[in-house]
Formats: C-alpha cells, structure tokens, sequence
C-alpha cells in the first residue's frame, strides 16, 4: 500500500509533496534508526501521564463494581457474570489476575488500563506512520498522549481502555493485512476483532468502516479474494463473541436501561465527551478536516474519517431504537482516528514551525481539562476513605453496618466504605438476607422484613446522606423504622457527602 504525505494548505506544488514523499518510501534505510522506536516513546509517555496521580481521585462507582467483582474467586465471578455485567466479563477475569498477583490498591486497579493506553498510543503511532509520515506520527503520538479523555480512561479500573487498544490494534492491522493479504496478517486481525468484542460488544460498530475501506480498496484494484478473506476473518473472529452477546442481550434492560434515547444534539455532547475538553474537541475537528480537504493524499484520510465517524453515526441510529447505546465512553475507541487525522493536519502545515505551535496550542488548551478531569469530574472526593476511618477508629467486633441501599444502590455506598475499611474490621451487613457473592450479583438480596433482621446485634454503623440531622436519611422506610423502634444514636459525623452514625441497642 502507497504511503501518501499530504500537501500543503498553502499553496505548496503537488509534484514537490509527492516528491517529498517518494524520498520517504525509498529513504527507508536513511530514517534515523531512533524512528523505529517511535511508538515507544508514545507509549512510555501515555503510560507516565496515565499513571501520575492515579493515587489520589477516589474509585467512583463503576471502577468499585470492577473492584468488587474482581475480588471474588474465579468460580463467584463467573456465576455473578451469568446474572450481570456479562459484557465486562473479560475484563474482570483479567482484573481478577492482575489483583491476585499485584493487589487491589487504587495504583494498581488501574495499571491495568493505563498500560492498556499506553498500547493504543503505540499503535496509533504505527498506524500514523503506515498512512502519513513520520512527522504525522510524532505529532499524532504526542497529541493522544496528552488528551484529557487518554489520561481519565487511563486511570479508569474499567475495560474502556483495553477496547480502545484492541480497535486502535485491529485498525493498524488492517491495513497491514490489505497491503500484503496473506493468512498470516489476517489471524491477528481476527484476533484483534475478537478482543474488541469481548470487552465491549458496541466496539464491534468499528467493522462497519473497516468493510467500507475493504469495499473502497476492493473498487480500485478489483482484487476479489481480499474481500472474501476479509469476510472469513470477521465471521471467524466473531464466533467467540456471539454467546456473549446473546447473554448481554438478556441483561441490557438491567444494565444500560437508563440511558436515553439520542437527539442531534447528543452527537455535539458526545463529541466533547470523547475528548475530555470542549475546547480540544474542536480544535481535533478543524484540524481533522484539513487533510480531508486537500485532492492529493485524501484516501487514508477518508478511510480514517471513516473510522472516526461510521461508528458514532451507527450507534446513534441503533439507539433510535428501543435501546439506547450512545454513550461517550462506549465510542472512545473512535477518538484514535480522530487524533491521527488532526495530526497529519498539523504535520502537513508549513512552514513547519506552525504545526509545531499548533500542537503545542492544543496540549495548553487541555492543560485545565486534565486538572478538572482528575480531580474534580467523575472521581471527586475521599468521603467513602474518611467514612471507613469513622467506622476503623470506633469499631467493635460484632458491630454492624447499614449503608444506604434501596434505590440508591447503583450510588454503591457500601463499596466506597468497605474498600478502605482494614482487615480487621469485620462488619456483619445487617439488612442483607443473602450476600451479593451468594446472590450472583453485585449487589445482596435485602431483608424483607427487616426488623426480623437485626438479630442481637448491639451496635450499627449506619452510613448514608448528608445534608439532614437524620441518620436514615434516604433508607429504605421499613429498615429506618426497625433502627428507630431498636436503636438510639450515639454520635453522627459528616465527612462530605456521606455522614456516618453509630446507633446502640436501646437495652
């Protein structure tokens, strides 16, 4: 497959852009050896921007549901997973490895997903470099590297970050696989496809432009037989994702049934979502269309557009429906193409210095959405850490624990608090008849007679809302009345969002 540099947006001659451009076809040997470790660098760079400060942002919600999941033993997760959360069951078999060997600290929760990251970033610089140049891949390298959106799903314990690896891999080894389609470029495609299925069913929409860009090259060399073996590949690759997609079908009521049916303004929303920043999000699009633009050098520009934009407009059409997939973080894994795009609109302005100062606008630009992204969107705050501390410090063997559930439960309280609680805290979950583990789910089986529940038990650790003198605020009416008719309150203490009372057994 021809590389193409793309001319310039200032008048420059086509024959001195194509010119440039044999020189670096026939200057293979003459690239700085230092270029072939190009994704290296990228995904060093991804990896340290990933990591730093994964520490400090407490888990939210879902990354405690990975957590929770994680930690039970093979056999539990594999039964939970027949009930729920079917669709992240690879990533959570993989997390459940990971923390067997190197523990479940927040760190290393989600090392998982930067180093995850940190191979997309690789592959994008590959991909950049197949397509474009070397230039368009230092700059596409640099540009994913220091996306808002890379640094949160980097520091994500969720399989958003694998997903985008597998799709940013399967894209590269695409066009690998057209410009020699031989079996043993095809099989780790399939496998790449197979992958990006299993951790996220909706990241198979990606097949849709990767056939357009097999039916586009198919209509300029008429080669049947790639066409064909694109066809085997796909079905092959898709055979170990059909069981799971049938069982994801009987859970999606359950799992994504909140999510609302998409307007054309949500394509504007989830165009900003998906790179973490307004601002860089707009600025990814102007830079995007300019090699889209420009006559010579337009086909892989098209072909990646096609991988940035068929699966966005797909999805939104198929959550037309009675189901609704159009989430930002669902489509993550079209955000790569974007990138690589903007940055061979970058790389191809001359004179030169003005794509540099161009990239180094756009980093500036995020520089404030990184802040935010890291500490006060999504992951704000320690209250379930300084809740635990509350419960730690007072604790008494046999206490119990009441943490706001009912319809609260997707806030999961409980998790936020028994994620930090030590080893030696063992608090007995007052109103739960039968635990999640034993219930196959994430979350137990509550007591429908709840007063019936508590037992003997002498003290109780009732952690729920903030914001009101009660401490039941927002539980369940029976279990507020059994607490109330058995218990007094002893002491209440706020810590943000969350305040923790301890109740004693009136005697």
């Amino acid at each position: 497959m021809t590389t193409h540099t793309l001319p310039s947006p200032t008048g420059r001659p086509a024959s001195e852009a194509a010119s440039d451009d044999a020189a670096g076809h026939r200057g293979a040997s003459r690239t700085p050896r230092s270029a072939r470790f190009d994704w290296l660098w990228a995904a060093v760079l991804t990896l340290a921007v990933a990591t730093v400060g994964s520490d400090n942002p407490q888990l939210w919600r879902d990354e405690l549901a990975s957590w929770n999941a994680a930690i039970r033993s093979t056999g539990d997760l594999i039964g939970m997973l027949g009930h729920v959360d079917a669709v992240s069951g690879l990533y959570y078999l993989l997390l459940h490895g990971w923390i067997s060997v190197f523990g479940d600290s927040e760190v290393m929760l989600r090392m998982p997903s930067a180093i995850a990251m940190a191979g997309a970033a690789a592959f994008v610089v590959l991909t950049a470099r197949m397509l474009f140049d070397r230039r368009t891949a230092v700059f596409a390298g640099l540009l994913f590297a220091l996306l808002p959106s890379v640094s949160r799903y980097g520091q994500e314990a969720r399989s958003y970050a694998f997903v985008v690896l597998a799709v940013t891999a399967a894209t590269w080894l695409l066009m690998r696989a057209l410009e020699r389609p031989t079996p043993r470029r095809w099989a780790p495609y399939a496998l790449a496809v197979a992958a990006a299925g299993l951790f996220h069913i909706v990241s198979l929409l990606f097949l849709l432009p990767h056939a357009l860009i097999v039916l586009l090259r198919w209509r300029h060399d008429r080669h049947g037989r790639t066409v064909i073996a694109y066809a085997v590949t796909v079905v092959v690759s898709l055979l170990p994702v059909i069981p799971l997609v049938l069982l994801g079908q009987r859970q999606v009521g359950r799992q994504i049934s909140w999510i609302k049916t998409p307007h054309l303004r949500s394509i504007a929303d989830v165009w900003d979502a998906l790179f973490g920043s307004p601002l860089i999000a707009l600025a990814v699009a102007a830079m995007a269309l300019l090699p889209l633009a420009w006559s010579r050098g337009r086909r892989p520009a098209v072909e990646l557009a096609l991988v940035g934009a068929a699966p966005i407009a797909a999805a939104w059409v198929v959550s037309q429906g009675s189901t609704s997939y159009f989430m930002d973080r669902y489509l993550l894994f079209t955000m790569p193409a974007w990138a690589v795009l903007a940055a061979a609109g970058l790389a191809a302005l001359r004179p030169r210095p003005l794509g540099v100062a161009g990239l180094a606008a756009v980093i500036l630009l995020g520089l404030p959405d990184q802040r935010q992204i890291r500490t006060e969107t999504i992951k704000a705050g320690r209250e379930g850490e300084e809740a635990a501390a509350v419960i730690a410090k007072g604790y008494r063997p046999g206490d119990g624990f009441v943490p706001v559930r009912g319809a609260d439960s997707v806030y999961m309280t409980d998790f936020q608090v028994e994620y930090f609680l030590p080893e030696r805290v063992e608090l007995r979950d007052v109103f739960a008849q039968r635990s999640a583990v034993a219930n196959d789910d994430l979350f137990p089986v509550e007591c429908e007679q709840p007063e019936q529940c508590l037992g003997t038990t002498q003290r109780v650790w009732v952690v729920t809302w903030s914001g009101t003198k009660n401490p039941y605020h927002k539980l369940p009416e029976a279990q507020a009345e059994a607490l109330e008719k058995h218990y007094k309150l002893v002491e209440t203490k706020k810590v943000h969002g969350l305040q923790v009372s301890l109740v004693e057994r009136v005697r």
